[in-house]
């Protein structure tokens, strides 16, 4: 057969070509600006042809991003891999040293910058040694950047004048692609590259049906940011599927998400669970209605059962849960009950991470690292492999992250016979009281099924009888109950044992820069005790 790169420029092709009339659709706060597939792919060769006779862009050299989900941003994520350098997507949510740190470590070159984001920018180029070039999308005050010895070029400006075409390198499909930093929750950000290979298979994998099914009948709005994990691959997957792309641009709380929903036609978007959760309160609020929403994937951290039935009883949406990590591309699972399912049988398999592709392979490792079976029963640490897997992180050798060339995911559970996770904590995050495991995920599901709760969070604290015992933070709807009215809540569902004594109540969860909650920083203010903690017997 014949040896065919695939490669990024592939989808920049066949999207600017086959899908030429497809569109990016781009929120401003009042309307919704509209670029076809087809000028995106000129705009594309402009950009790339700006960089390469401009700013001198070479081999791999990487070009960063400082960006919203924008169509700016989907030029740039088309470009620069298929001119054979490399993206890489800052977090702006980040705390600032660490968006200096891996600015510089990952030695970007050229940071592409929204122009609504120069202000925070302009405080961290100037911890940036390897950044010689900013382009901005935009009028802004630019002076701070350029007093931090950078040149400085408007985005469009850089575009003016250049070629609609450019001559897209036959690239090896191994070199790198792209570049994302994990959240850096435990230390410094680690960085994972990948290649166009295996952004290419992934898309394949978000496209299909065992994937998210996506055509050109589709409207997909994009709110989970193109700097954390590809945006979930959905930019290449609309692109070489033909869905129009809806970007919110910074636009992210609830009530103009509602609007683009309704304005642009949505049929599909993905979007954390805190997302949807603010979503779901604004519509029951307002009264609005969302009728051409068919399906939302969530990700990023587990979708609380309740808000899974709160969304198809009352707005016949339904709520696709997926699970995977910046190191896997990132899709791992998307949980489509398998056909015949119905009923409790059915939800148990939607309220699970799902089911594993053909090409990502999984096992189970027990506490003395023997593998356990796919039993549905046996709880073990899951580690996975496959082609849009990472091998290893960028210039950081972290030998306890991989086992005989496995990812360890530091998540914990059980797979099914068929092969459907259910994930039952982090490794970090099991409450481990009396040589016994309590999830402090199944905690936080059944709390947030209470209709005083908003959000919950659950976590391990010292106690001197059983080592660790839960924590439950709590962020009331309005009204708060009694905490004993919370725990009566939940004897009903889980072994007595495992019930919470510490109660506190909560503003707001804290999240980490990828809208997860943030167990640590909660275990932090426990420590010093920051909270006003109930105690019930």
């Amino acid at each position: 057969m014949q040896d065919f790169p695939l490669t990024i420029s592939t989808i920049l092709r066949y999207g600017s070509t086959t899908n030429a009339d497809s569109q990016v659709l781009t929120y401003t706060g009042e309307n919704l600006r509209s670029t076809t597939f087809a000028e995106v792919g000129r705009r594309a060769a402009r950009l790339a042809n700006g960089l390469r006779n401009r700013l001198g862009v070479t081999g791999d050299q990487r070009v960063a991003t400082f960006m919203w989900n924008n169509r700016e941003h989907v030029e740039v994520y088309l470009a620069v891999p298929s001119m054979g350098a490399v993206v890489h997507t800052l977090n702006i949510r980040l705390f600032a040293d660490q968006i200096a740190y891996v600015a510089e470590h990952a030695e970007d070159r050229v940071v592409i910058v929204d122009a609504t984001l120069v202000p925070l920018f302009s405080k961290l180029v100037g911890r940036m040694p390897t950044v010689e070039h900013v382009v901005v999308t935009g009028p802004a005050d630019t002076s701070a950047i350029t007093e931090a010895g950078k040149s400085v070029l408007d985005y469009e400006e850089l575009l003016a004048g250049q070629p609609d075409e450019f001559d897209w390198p036959e690239l090896e499909e191994h070199e790198a692609a792209s570049m994302c930093y994990t959240s850096g929750t435990t230390g410094n950000p680690k960085g994972v590259v990948y290649s166009h290979r295996s952004m290419f298979l992934h898309t394949t994998q978000v496209v299909s049906p065992a994937g998210f099914s996506l055509s050109d009948g589709e409207r997909v709005l994009q709110i989970v940011p193109m700097f954390h994990a590809s945006a979930w691959g959905l930019p290449y997957a609309c692109f070489v599927s033909g869905a129009t792309m809806v970007m919110p641009d910074r636009f992210l709380q609830a009530a103009p998400l509602i609007a683009m929903i309704r304005e642009a036609g949505v049929t599909f978007a993905g979007a954390v669970p805190t997302i949807w959760s603010d979503v779901l309160a604004e519509l029951d609020r307002t009264g609005s209605a969302i009728p051409t929403l068919k399906r939302a994937v969530v990700g990023g951290s587990a979708c609380p059962p309740s808000l899974i039935t709160a969304f198809e009883e009352r707005y016949g949406v339904q709520i696709i849960h997926a699970w995977g990590m910046t190191e896997m591309s990132p899709l791992g699972t998307v949980a489509h009950p398998p056909a015949g399912a119905s009923g409790e049988r059915e939800f148990a398999y939607r309220t699970s991470q799902g089911r594993f592709p053909a090409l990502v392979r999984a096992r189970l490792i027990g506490p003395d690292g023997s593998e356990l079976p796919h039993d549905g029963e046996a709880v073990g640490e899951l580690e996975v492999r496959g082609p849009w897997v990472t091998a290893a992180y960028y210039k950081d050798d972290d030998p306890a992250k991989f086992r005989d060339g496995w990812l360890r995911t530091g998540d914990v559970g059980t797979i099914t016979p068929d092969g459907f996770l259910n994930l039952t904590d982090r490794e970090k995050d099991v409450i481990k009281s009396g040589g016994e495991w309590i999830s402090s995920v199944e905690l936080e599901n059944h709390l947030m099924a209470h209709p005083a709760v908003a959000e919950a969070t659950v976590v391990g604290v010292p106690d001197e009888r059983w080592a660790e015992r839960p924590l439950a933070g709590i962020v009331w709807r309005a009204e708060p109950v009694p905490f004993d009215e919370l725990r009566d809540f939940l004897a009903g569902r889980i072994a007595k044992w495992q019930l919470p004594e510490r109660w506190t109540t909560l503003e707001a969860v804290p999240k980490t820069s990828v809208g997860k909650f943030d167990k640590k920083e909660v275990r932090r203010v426990y420590g010093e005790g920051g909270y006003e903690v109930t105690y019930l017997d």
